[in-house]
């Protein structure tokens, strides 16, 4: 029995379109007693909505197959926050959903929260980011909840979460305080606590090198960097991230 942990997008689909053959190779993973679970950077969306998606692409999914960066970020904060508290958020509104759905405690107010969680948001603006920085010389601890610089969609990519850390990171001149979308190692244990297996039996199956690649390297998976979405062979060649297998699409996993 092997684990497959499937980034979405760029790898299962593009925006609205389905990779061709997608679907064919999770039936045939799972026919014959693979466990399969997606795990998705990606904060603007609810796991639910995920999976309502993938079902509809003829990809059976139940939500709790589905694993993405708001759910990590609210399961690190349960485990971290002391009582009192508080969590300020920029970000839309599947993760304020998913953090509060976990009991966390968020703030209206943005003078000196404990935490604040930033998030992809397509409203960002000036304002919101002298509030994250004010908050983190103030002594905030800054959490992102993925570290994509951009998003890609079936006509083209779109600015994401990474380029909001890179203005902070910017203006702050250190590092923000965590990632816990891949790569981080944070992800990785969910997804394959998730499968119940252990990590040299799972395949971790992505388009980004500095993500998907490097978390499953780091994280003693088996990578393997398909081609349908960010990343292309010329770069997987010079990319200090070395995936284990290089694939066309999605459809070939099934062959390795």
């Amino acid at each position: 029995m092997r684990g497959y942990v499937f980034d979405l997008d760029g790898t299962i689909y593009l925006g609205d379109r389905m990779i061709e053959g997608a679907a064919e190779a999770i039936r045939i993973l799972r026919e014959r007693g693979d466990r399969v679970v997606f795990l998705s950077n990606k904060p603007i969306a609810t796991r639910q909505s995920y999976a309502e998606k993938l079902t509809k692409m003829g990809i059976p999914t139940s939500v709790e197959d589905v694993l993405n960066s708001s759910l990590i970020v609210a399961r690190y904060l349960q485990k971290r926050m002391a009582p009192g508290e508080r969590v300020y958020v920029i970000g839309e509104q599947p993760i304020h959903d998913e953090l509060q759905s976990h009991g966390i405690a968020l703030t209206g107010d943005s003078v000196n929260p404990d935490y604040v969680v930033l998030s992809w948001d397509r409203q960002f603006t000036y304002d919101k980011l002298n509030i994250v920085y004010q908050a983190a010389v103030s002594g905030s601890k800054i959490i992102a909840s993925n570290p994509d610089a951009t998003c890609p969609l079936d006509h083209g990519q779109i600015p994401d979460t990474g380029t909001f850390i890179a203005a902070l990171e910017a203006a702050t001149g250190r590092s923000i305080d965590l990632v816990v979308g891949k790569p981080s190692l944070i992800a990785a244990e969910a997804a394959v606590e998730h499968l119940g297996l252990q990590y040299a039996d799972c395949f971790m199956i992505g388009d980004r090198l500095e993500t998907d690649i490097r978390m499953g390297n780091d994280a003693g998976m088996q990578s393997v960097l398909v081609l349908t979405g960010v990343a292309t062979a010329e770069m997987a060649a010079s990319s200090e991230y070395k995936p284990a297998h290089v694939i066309p699409s999605i459809k070939e996993i099934v062959r390795l």
